[in-house]
């Protein structure tokens, strides 16, 4: 019958996708990498005699937001093409969507979008044009109106993209970026040379990325955008990951002593504070007084009350715990120079 084959193929095709979702269902349920939009060991980029990346480990879970920082020179840059499929690693092993970048195809690449720390405007188009422009290199693309929707640019849409401020450029290339719908997107430095208007506006943008469950890799050098927008962070230095962890926790942070900071008042000094205050005590150029406490409560508690016995006021008192800037410049400090404190 001439049916019949066709009814074959298709409960042959139907058993086979069958077979297929199981196994990737099982495939997801065994493997914890399933759950990793990137996963990266024993990284190593060389030229020449020199690692520009030394052998770096980084796990990137899907749906989060991950920060990628480090100076200039240390491996960030390189690291990232790696990632993005535009250099070849010299050794290691490295996942990107489940796929090794350097053996990934279209379909694999449709998957990601890539925000440039420069680009320039689509001569001649407006905002609308240059996104109907893009979409057309997708097989399913998102809604060119539901887009602009998403980076605030709607009314704005029938503008030339050249005459778009620095800050509407930026949304425009994060729009860019999402038109295919992608899974994972690579920020470089999205914010550069912004006002800190418009640089608020950005987060507020990238900030919604994670509500659409989607995965973002930010490189950036602005430690407030980073402690701002990401789960979790990872330092690079001279090739190798020196600390990884949440904004709070990145380099034993959240472990770190306090300063409680003060200018005493008239003639005292520092012999006249309470013992246990004194030994923490030091005095910096200013004449403000630093006292290192790990028990800040306590601490506060003692200096307040010494205080209203000897009817002071403390104007400037303030507690001061480690930024993010200071744990990412101690770390990196270290290790360029050769892991001398």
């Amino acid at each position: 019958m001439p049916g019949a084959p066709f009814g074959r193929s298709v409960s042959t095709m139907l058993t086979n996708s069958l077979q297929v979702a199981a196994a990737e269902r099982a495939a997801t349920d065994t493997d914890p990498r399933a759950e990793l939009a990137i996963s990266v060991r024993e990284l190593h980029k060389r030229y020449g005699d020199r690692d520009a990346v030394a052998g770096i480990d980084l796990d990137v879970a899907r749906g989060e937001i991950f920060a990628f920082l480090g100076p200039n020179g240390a491996g960030k840059t390189t690291t990232v093409e790696i990632l993005e499929g535009f250099r070849d690693a010299t050794s290691g092993q490295v996942q990107v969507l489940g796929v090794d970048p350097a053996h990934a195809g279209a379909a694999w690449r449709s998957r990601l979008g890539i925000v440039l720390q420069e680009s320039a405007p689509e001569p001649g188009l407006t905002v609308r044009e240059c996104l109907q422009l893009y979409a057309g290199y997708y097989q399913a693309p998102k809604s060119v109106d539901e887009t602009l929707e998403l980076v605030d640019l709607l009314d704005r849409s029938q503008e030339r993209a050249a005459t778009l401020s620095g800050g509407q450029r930026r949304r425009l290339d994060v729009a860019l970026a999402l038109i295919g719908d992608p899974e994972l997107i690579f920020l470089d430095e999205p914010t550069t040379g912004f006002d800190p208007s418009a640089r608020r506006d950005a987060w507020a943008v990238i900030d919604g990325l994670r509500a659409l469950g989607k995965t973002v890799f930010l490189t950036t050098h602005y430690m407030e955008e980073a402690e701002r927008l990401a789960d979790r962070i990872a330092i690079i230095a001279d090739g190798r990951i020196v600390a990884q962890g949440t904004p709070k926790t990145l380099g034993d942070r959240d472990r770190e002593a306090a300063a409680i900071k003060f200018t005493l008042p008239g003639d005292r000094t520092l012999s006249d504070l309470p013992e246990a205050l004194r030994l923490a005590a030091s005095v910096d150029r200013s004449g403000r007084v630093s006292v290192s406490s790990s028990h800040v409560t306590a601490d506060l508690h003692a200096l307040s009350g010494w205080a209203l016995e000897q009817k002071l006021e403390l104007d400037d008192l303030e507690v001061r715990r480690a930024t993010l800037e200071d744990v990412y410049l101690r770390l990196t400090h270290y290790h360029e120079d050769g892991g001398r404190p």
